[in-house]
């Protein structure tokens, strides 16, 4: 079922994002992503947003890093979009879902074929035991592929975040700034109000 307030929130956030790519605000695709630990404690770190589309926002990661290993036994995110020279921000939260096999090759196919090697050289989040070692790996296969087609990593997909609140911010004078929020949930008509800057 299709419900209008999210098609409108998401609609607005394209708007947004689209205008910080006319404006060119640097790494306007950067978003904080916001987890949960298995020990329960929060991480933050900055990824890429890949696709937006009323299904969602799309990022792609290992599945054996540490957020993909936060995502497995806690599937549920947060992301932060800050556009300084646009002096806003949009804040996502929601549940989180595995993209298609479809989509996941399609964009890794997308890939320069050095990310496409990374992909699979980097074991994600693990101890490193010095710099040689991965750019050993790389060598590796890129040895191993040599000129060929290189595959999609089993270990390596997209993650669609499903928005179930969105809020926007836009700095105003004397710390009033202005703050919107939507609230989306995933079997019902939301819910758009103002909030106390």
């Amino acid at each position: 079922m299709s419900y209008p307030l999210r098609e409108e929130a998401i609609d607005r956030f394209i708007q947004l994002f689209r205008r910080a790519e006319r404006e060119q605000v640097p790494e306007h695709t950067a978003m904080t992503l916001a987890t949960v630990h298995t020990d329960g404690l929060p991480a933050a770190r900055t990824v890429l947003l890949k696709d937006v589309d009323h299904r969602g926002f799309v990022f792609y990661t290992n599945h054996k890093s540490r957020k993909g290993q936060d995502l497995a036994a806690m599937p549920a995110a947060a992301l932060c979009f800050h556009w300084q020279p646009l002096a806003s921000q949009v804040l996502v939260e929601g549940d989180v879902v595995i993209v298609s096999d479809a989509e996941a090759d399609a964009y890794f196919a997308s890939r320069p074929r050095l990310s496409q090697i990374g992909a699979w050289a980097s074991y994600q989040s693990e101890p490193l035991a010095d710099r040689r070692e991965l750019e050993q790996r790389v060598a590796d296969f890129e040895r191993d592929f040599g000129d060929g087609q290189i595959p999609r990593p089993p270990h390596w997909s997209g993650y669609r975040v499903l928005p179930r609140l969105m809020e926007f911010w836009y700095a105003g004078d004397g710390r009033l700034h202005e703050r919107e929020r939507y609230e989306l949930p995933a079997d019902g008509p939301g819910r758009r109000y103002l909030v106390n800057p």
